[in-house]
């Protein structure tokens, strides 16, 4: 007898195995505590950079919004419960835009790219919310002469380091209000290369109740994307390489932030 989906749970391939576990569906009798996990160690700075070179690589129907300021993160995670206690780290990319659809009106950050060194929260974030992520070696970080550092990398080339310094302890900055985290979720049609199975905007709204932050700093901030030829990074040269061309006008600083707790993306929604 062939298996049917349940509609009520989430699959992922291979399907025939039954509904799948990870952040946003854990197994029975395992229980998540959305305010304690996971830890995280978060290492952000901002850059002003030419708005005409950003928005090339806005997809349509995007628009900047407001100065074209660039920032970088790096989240160092432990204490993760959906993996059952244990941890990696990512790197965001984003700057400030807006999405005017069909229906749809939105403003916030523009998820344009995500670093992981761990293949499972790769897997399910690309295919259950649609954020943009790809594979890297990311280093935690470290302290040396009171500079907060973060490196990335693949296979022995370094491509990214995120330096904050002069940290001092300051209060949670304000934001301007946003509608959230966009992004693009793109799925290529199998045989016909040039078209796409899914293209979809979709949204993170901001509202995380269930984190808390437990020390905020902020400080001076560098980022530099090292420029890379194929051989360098086969699969990825063409996005550092887009990124490491975006001019640095002037930092905009750095954050050191460390926090528990947070949302498993259930409510992501797409835009049309």
């Amino acid at each position: 007898m062939t298996y049917r989906f349940d509609p009520d749970r989430i699959y992922r391939m291979p399907t025939h195995f039954g509904p799948a576990p990870g952040p946003r569906q854990m197994p029975d009798g395992v229980a998540a505590d959305p305010k304690k996990s996971p830890r995280r160690l978060s290492v952000a700075a901002s850059f002003l950079t030419d708005g005409a070179r950003l928005e090339r690589h806005l997809p349509e129907g995007f628009t900047l919004a407001g100065e074209p300021v660039v920032t970088v993160e790096c989240h160092h995670m432990t204490e993760i419960d959906w993996l059952a206690g244990r941890g990696y780290s990512m790197i965001w990319v984003s700057w400030p835009a807006s999405f005017r659809g069909r229906q749809d009106r939105a403003s916030g950050r523009f998820l344009a790219v995500v670093w992981e060194n761990l293949a499972d929260p790769i897997i399910t974030g690309r295919c259950e919310i649609g954020h943009p992520k790809l594979y890297a070696e990311i280093s935690e970080p470290r302290t040396c002469d009171g500079v907060q550092i973060c490196n990335a990398g693949w296979m022995g080339f370094r491509f990214l380091d995120i330096g904050v310094s002069d940290l001092r302890d300051a209060p949670p900055a304000a934001k301007a209000p946003a509608d959230g985290t966009l992004m693009l979720k793109y799925v290529p049609r199998t045989g016909t290369w040039g078209e796409s199975e899914l293209q979809q905007v979709t949204l993170s709204p901001p509202a995380d109740p269930d984190l808390t932050i437990e020390r905020q700093q902020s400080g001076t901030g560098s980022v530099r994307f090292h420029t890379a030829t194929w051989s360098d990074l086969p699969t990825m040269y063409h996005v550092v390489n887009a990124l490491a061309e975006l001019p640095v006008i002037e930092p905009r600083g750095g954050s050191l932030t460390m926090s528990r707790g947070g949302k498993t993306y259930r409510d992501q929604r797409v835009l049309v």
